[in-house]
């Protein structure tokens, strides 16, 4: 039996504002309902190692939800951070910058993890996703060129790979696609099927 069949019983809910995640269920067949918004401050410790980052604060956004789940919700809460060189490179706040950020990871390579927690009425389970991502050396004209076209305020690491520049600066990337837009939608549809198994106690 497909996923989509397996899920028509419950209710997924999604706890992201990203169109990309939501596109990407939606493009994989899943139904979902978006989470009624509620904020949480992404705050983790400075001690933390880096490449367990996401999945602590994909955990901290599903113990956020402030609504108790019933038997048939699945909780869905994601987070996507980018590294280089072992620093965690958040959201630019500005133009300028956005420019430094793009500046910095052009002709280098460096690393997108994605946590992703799904949590039912008595169940839990946390997975990350990482992928290697390698910059050709960028011109100054071509990366304010996208900024200013596509103005990328809401990504980490100031780019969207679906993007332009996605399109002409990135030479290769090892592992998922789909992660690095924010959703490793290969491995949620099999994380998603085991956990099904897991909560119906098969």
């Amino acid at each position: 039996m497909l996923l989509h069949e397996k899920l028509k019983p419950y209710r997924i809910i999604l706890a992201s504002q990203s169109p990309r995640r939501q596109q990407l269920l939606r493009d994989a067949g899943i139904d979902y309902q978006l989470a009624t918004g509620y904020r949480v401050d992404e705050i983790y410790p400075e001690t933390l190692p880096v490449e367990t980052v996401p999945a602590y604060l994909s955990e901290l956004k599903s113990r956020a939800y402030p609504f108790p789940l019933d038997d048939i919700d699945i909780l869905v809460t994601a987070d996507t951070v980018v590294c280089l060189q072992g620093e965690i490179i958040g959201k630019p706040a500005d133009r300028q910058q956005a420019v430094a950020i793009l500046s910095r990871l052009s002709g280098n390579r460096h690393t997108v993890i994605t946590g992703v927690t799904l949590r039912a009425a008595r169940a839990a389970h946390t997975f990350s996703v990482t992928s290697d991502v390698f910059f050709r050396c960028l011109t100054t004209e071509e990366i304010e060129y996208y900024i200013d076209r596509y103005q990328p305020y809401d990504k980490a690491g100031a780019y969207g790979i679906q993007e332009w520049i996605g399109y002409v600066g990135i030479r290769r990337i090892e592992g998922s696609f789909y992660n690095v837009m924010g959703l490793p939608i290969q491995q949620l549809y099999i994380k998603l099927s085991e956990f099904l198994a897991d909560i119906q106690g098969k």
